[in-house]
């Protein structure tokens, strides 16, 4: 049931459509907005509310989510006098996105100005999570704000305050980074393995119960890959956004990421090869394809 709170949604794309959607129909108060026609229909066709623009969203809400592709566009959003103007004092923001840790601070400070709290909370567990509503939430914020807002996270997930503002996103970088790299080992394992004629559903059966097993061997090699379907719905250049937010932090701090730096330098040479909309999972394909020149 709705505690009487109204909770603005922006962004409704493959992440953003079935949380705000779980929201809705948990019967949260829920004012969705997106640029796309057919996104606002679809949660209207869920039971929430939408409007025609971000501004008219955050006008009437208490609680603004945001789950948009970048710290740029979520930077240029909350810039528009149009949206800052409309944000009440009291109203907290809650940053699902994968941002930038830095640009996080710097907008959480400025928002403090106007009496609007603001909470980083970045989620992984991809589509599949998002509609179970089985998220791992990574929460960066004051301990009593985050506490006051994970009543709704806990609508969509598992939420956790991992520090102070800022710290849910780099977290969740540091998080993709490892999963990224995880996904480019586990996909030159399985195209050694194939190469020397090995099955490749057996060669994960076994590493699957030994030391090499990842959740890219569990769950994105045997779903996505093995089929040759490459639809995780996680596109690789927002995979490459974390990795380079988490190795951009990681020089910003001076820790070394020889490692980290390799696997980004890979799969930027994927995707411009691939293309601006293959999924992550089409990094195991443009291995097992790759010829140096």
């Amino acid at each position: 049931m709705s505690d009487g709170r109204a909770v603005a949604f922006l962004g409704l794309g493959n992440m953003g459509a079935p949380m705000a959607r779980r929201l809705a129909q948990a019967g949260v108060d829920v004012i969705g907005f997106d640029p796309l026609d057919s996104a606002r229909a679809a949660l209207a066709a869920a039971g929430g509310r939408v409007v025609d623009t971000a501004s008219a969203a955050v006008a009437g809400a208490d609680d603004v989510v945001l789950m948009l592709p970048s710290s740029a566009v979520i930077e240029a959003l909350l810039g528009d006098p149009a949206v800052s103007g409309s944000l009440r004092a009291g109203t907290t923001v809650i940053d699902m996105s994968s941002s930038e840790p830095l640009s996080t601070r710097r907008l959480a400070a400025e928002l403090a100005t106007q009496g609007i709290a603001f909470v980083d909370a970045p989620v992984s567990g991809g589509v599949r999570g998002a509609e179970a509503g089985t998220l791992t939430i990574m929460c960066g914020g004051e301990a009593d704000t985050v506490a006051a807002v994970e009543p709704l996270l806990r609508r969509l997930g598992r939420p956790t305050r991992v520090g102070a503002i800022g710290a849910g996103h780099a977290l969740k970088a540091i998080n993709n980074l490892l999963a990224a790299v995880h996904l480019l080992a586990a996909a030159e394992g399985l195209a050694i393995g194939k190469r020397f004629g090995l099955d490749p559903e057996l060669m994960l059966s076994v590493i699957n119960r030994a030391s090499g097993r990842s959740e890219a061997t569990e769950t994105k090699l045997p779903r996505f890959v093995l089929p040759e379907t490459y639809d995780s719905g996680f596109a690789m250049r927002l995979m490459i956004k974390d990795m380079r937010i988490a190795t951009e932090l990681a020089a910003t701090l001076d820790v070394p990421a020889l490692l980290a730096d390799r696997g980004l330098d890979a799969w930027t040479q994927a995707a411009g090869d691939l293309g601006p909309d293959a999924d992550q999972t089409d990094i195991a394909r443009w291995v097992s394809e790759f010829r140096p020149d």
